[in-house]
């Protein structure tokens, strides 16, 4: 079995209402990636991604772009057992509401 990486993310700026979780997940499939996005009432957006550690490194190097709407002001890693939510490896990436 190939190594595997967990990581969540927080992305704080203009990315509620710019297509921010949909751009996430289309960007995240197409790395192959397991894990979900979602809204966060403090308006950021939080997410986990999943999967090997080159795809992981691209997708968080890819959070700081977003669609052409948002204004990313920081990507911040969260603290906490990722592995421990809830992403299993094959399941696929989703847009939590």
């Amino acid at each position: 079995m190939s190594e595997r990486r967990t990581m969540r993310v927080r992305v704080r700026g203009k990315v509620q209402g710019v297509g921010y979780r949909d751009w996430t997940e289309r960007r995240a499939r197409a790395l192959g990636l397991d894990g979900w996005v979602r809204n966060m009432p403090d308006g950021s957006v939080e997410a986990l991604v999943a999967g090997t550690p080159d795809a992981v490194d691209r997708m968080l190097a890819e959070f700081n772009n977003g669609p052409p709407s948002a204004r990313i002001t920081g990507v911040e890693p969260l603290d906490g057992d990722a592995e421990g939510d809830g992403v299993v490896a094959g399941q696929g990436f989703a847009v939590r509401y």
